[in-house]
Formats: structure tokens, C-alpha cells, sequence
């Protein structure tokens, strides 16, 4: 596989980084002549649309500072590809700064988490769509972080540590009820400004746009990919070009549900305002469907919106079993 880089100064605090593949030869075995130098993609805007995880076959490496620990970081990816699927090696270390914006600290400092990702080369949507599940990780990113949509947070008034609203922030399930959204208004989960925090062992994790790899300068065609979900299906960012030749951003079809919550010692009451992901119903009214993904030229993609679900709410095909998170 022959892969070409190009950098363009973006101003003092990033690049636009390029990857176009000129040649794709997926093949098992020792790693390609261009993988012996890294690529620095340290504050990089991507700019590749190639749906085909094996474009992007190198090795990446970044150096971030964790601002609430004024600590140096260190990311490291490689990305290899076989016939049938790419593997995605990542010490959880993203791209970019970490921490700016968060209203507290992080549970635990971010730290070096090595994760292996097997993603599917040809994936194919599925007759029903797999729900997220809070086991497994939804999505890799080619930073090397992992989004993981769902919370462990939820309404349980009789719980520990609850909090104003009745709500606890930890070990509430996929399948419980009235689960909060980590985005959503008074959920208090300190992300920072790029929607990301870490997990109590330093795992840094998205929750939504991680307002890195694409901006609002996208190309003719609109954001690069910036990821690759469980199933294989790429990941792009906000922008695409729609039937009428206009590069917009994306819009959700979920939509706040009208009226009030129901009101009893298992019901939070109150009016629908996004806090929990059981505010949304999908209604149909943007672009994306019930996974927020769409075909555009041909390809399923899942964009990231600037509203809920913010990357993915299911999976179009099947997702991988090495997404599962590991046992702790």
C-alpha cells in the first residue's frame, strides 16, 4: 500500500493533515516500508474521505499535554491492514490537549491504556440494527480513543451519592431506565471541551464530537473520516455535500419528546429537556437515520451532529467482538 502525507500550517495550533491512498494491497504479514516513521498528527485536521479503514494504514504518534495534571502525554496508534479487516493499535492517548474546559477534575488522570481494535473492511448492514451496549465500545477513533456514548448514570433517587436531581453517576445498566445523556443539561459528568473524560482506571472516552481531526472548514465534499464504528462503518465528521450540491452539516432525526416525564418514585417528572437519553425519540426530522448514519455516493457513514445521539445510537451492521471493553 503506497499512503502520502501532506501538512498545511493551519495557524499556531494545529495542521491540516491529507492522507490520500494512492494503491490499497491489503496483505497479512510484516509492516509496510512506509510505517517505519511515524506520522506526527499532534492538533492534525484530517482530510481523507476514504471509507477504507486500509487507506489509513501507518503508524501515527502525538504529544499532548494533560492540562489538569500539567503533565506530558504521549499518543501512539498503528494501524495495519489484512484482507479482510484492519487492526487499530492505540495507547488511548489522543491528539490533542486533554482536560481544558472540564468544570473538575477527572476522576483519575488520563492514562496509557493499550486497546487492539479489529475493524471490518467490507461491513454490511444488518435486517435489524444491534443497540449500543455500555460492555462494549462503540467506535475507535483514528486518534486512538474510543467513544463510548453510554453513561453508567441514571435516575435512582434511593441510590448512593444521588445528587439533586435523583440521579446517580455510576452503576446503573444499558437496559435501565431513564439513563443519563453525559451532554445532556445538569448531567455533571465533566467532560471537557472536547466531550471526553476518563473512566476511573484513566481511560480517556468520548461522549460526543470530539472537536479534533475535523473543523468547519471542510472540503468540497464535506469532513473527512475521522473513525470507524464497531461494525467497520466509517465515521465522518459534521459536513456533507447534500442532493443539492450544498456541504451542510448534518442534522439528527431524534427529537426532544413533547410535553412532561411521567412522576413517581421511579420517574423523574419534569419536562423533557435532554438530561436523559429517554427525552429523544427519533421522529425522522433531519438527515441521519435511527443510528444517525446515512448513505451518501453510495457509502454508509455515521456522522457526528450537534445534537443527541452526537456520533452513533446503533449499529448498522455487526459490530465486532474485540470492542468489548476488557474485565477490570
Amino acid at each position: 500500500m503506497a499512503l502520502h502525507a501532506h501538512f498545511t500550517r493551519t495557524g499556531t495550533a494545529g495542521l491540516r493533515l491529507a492522507l490520500a491512498a494512492v494503491s490499497v494491497v491489503a496483505v497479512a504479514g510484516a509492516a509496510s516500508a512506509h510505517e517505519a516513521t511515524s506520522l506526527d498528527i499532534t492538533n492534525a485536521i484530517f482530510a481523507s474521505r476514504n471509507a477504507d479503514c486500509a487507506s489509513y494504514e501507518n503508524r501515527y504518534s502525538s504529544a499532548v499535554t494533560d492540562t489538569q495534571q500539567n503533565r506530558k502525554l504521549k499518543g501512539a496508534v498503528h494501524v495495519t491492514a489484512k484482507k479482510d479487516h484492519c487492526v487499530l493499535e492505540s495507547n488511548s492517548i489522543p491528539n490533542h490537549d486533554t482536560g481544558e474546559g472540564s468544570a473538575r477534575n477527572f476522576v483519575a488522570p488520563v492514562a496509557e491504556i493499550s486497546g487492539t481494535f479489529k475493524i471490518p473492511r467490507n461491513p454490511k448492514p444488518q435486517s435489524s440494527a444491534t443497540a449500543l451496549d455500555q460492555r462494549s465500545y462503540d467506535a475507535i477513533l483514528l486518534n486512538g480513543v474510543v467513544v463510548d456514548i453510554l453513561s453508567a448514570g441514571c435516575y435512582r433517587p434511593n441510590g448512593k451519592r444521588v445528587d439533586k436531581n435523583g440521579n446517580v453517576a455510576i452503576g446503573c445498566r444499558t437496559k435501565d431506565k431513564w439513563l443519563l445523556d453525559p451532554l445532556g443539561p445538569g448531567a455533571n459528568f465533566g467532560a471537557d471541551k472536547h466531550n471526553a473524560h476518563t473512566q476511573p482506571n484513566g481511560q480517556y472516552h468520548y461522549h460526543g464530537n470530539p472537536v479534533a481531526m475535523f473543523d468547519g472548514n471542510p472540503g468540497p465534499e464535506g469532513s473527512p473520516v475521522i473513525g470507524f464504528a464497531a461494525d467497520g462503518f466509517p465515521i465522518y465528521g459534521s459536513y456533507f455535500k447534500d442532493s443539492s450540491g450544498k456541504v451542510r452539516k448534518a442534522r439528527s432525526g431524534y427529537s426532544l419528546k413533547p410535553g412532561k416525564r411521567p412522576s413517581s418514585k421511579n420517574d423523574p417528572g419534569g419536562v423533557y429537556d435532554g438530561m436523559y437519553i429517554d427525552d429523544f425519540e427519533f421522529t425522522g426530522a433531519g438527515d441521519l437515520d435511527a443510528c444517525n448514519g446515512m448513505v451518501v455516493n453510495g457509502q454508509y457513514a455515521y456522522y457526528v451532529t450537534d445534537s443527541y445521539p452526537w456520533v452513533i445510537k446503533c449499529f448498522t451492521g455487526k459490530p465486532d467482538g474485540s470492542f468489548a471493553k476488557k474485565r477490570r
